[in-house]
């Protein structure tokens, strides 16, 4: 099985170590009740294989839509690709009342909490050795592996990239979800028939005015 390179599919072991210098947060979303978008924002590191190694991939995604907000890949576990799926997230999206994560190193480090500080962002975090309490994150890591990383077999970072955000287009605005009663996130985050990046609603104005003269 070695030679053929034929292995199981199982969990690997936990990509997010914690620092313990760096100081920690309490668990805020116990007993809370999440109604509506950009209320808890989550997110969380896995590796995708590829023929040259591993590559990691954070997620940015809202609690209540399962929509991927942002995300970002790279061949190091530094805090860098981190930061910036989140500054892409705020900048696109607004900004959480509450974002969840685990107690990795690269979500404890000073430059990524100077980033939810500054926004005013309440800080929450998993219970050490506690997945269930960010299992919105667990479940979407199961399906981008099932679904598309499994299936494939990358060569380079631009080709998982290229990849991914193909996967990501399609979970967003095609895929639907049992727990969202089998619509879209694209259509929970934005239930006024809004569009991506659009916050004052134009395209939704342009397809009615299109609709309208067909």
């Amino acid at each position: 099985m070695q030679l053929m390179g034929i292995e199981a599919i199982y969990p690997k072991p936990k990509l997010s170590k914690s620092d313990e210098s760096h100081p920690k947060y309490p668990y805020l979303l116990k007993g809370l009740e999440i109604k509506a978008p950009n209320q808890v924002w989550c997110s969380d590191i896995t590796y995708i294989p590829t023929e040259r190694g591993f590559v990691y991939l954070t997620v940015i995604m809202d609690w209540y839509s399962r929509y991927v907000l942002s995300w970002e890949v790279s061949n190091s576990l530094e805090s860098s690709f981190c930061i910036k799926a989140l500054k892409r997230a705020i900048t696109r999206h607004g900004k959480p009342d509450i974002f969840n994560s685990d107690q990795g190193s690269q979500y404890t480090s000073g430059d990524f909490r100077e980033v939810l500080e500054s926004n005013g962002i309440k800080i929450s975090m998993d219970g050490r050795g506690r997945c269930m309490d960010n299992i919105f994150i667990e479940r979407l890591w199961r399906s981008v592996k099932y679904e598309e990383v499994y299936l494939r077999s990358y060569e380079t970072l631009p080709e998982t990239r290229l990849a991914l955000e193909e996967y990501f287009e399609f979970y967003n605005k095609e895929r639907p979800h049992q727990s969202l009663d089998y619509r879209t996130p694209l259509e929970v985050h934005f239930p006024d028939n809004g569009v991506e990046g659009d916050p004052q609603n134009t395209g939704a104005i342009f397809l009615n005015f299109a609709a309208s003269w067909s």
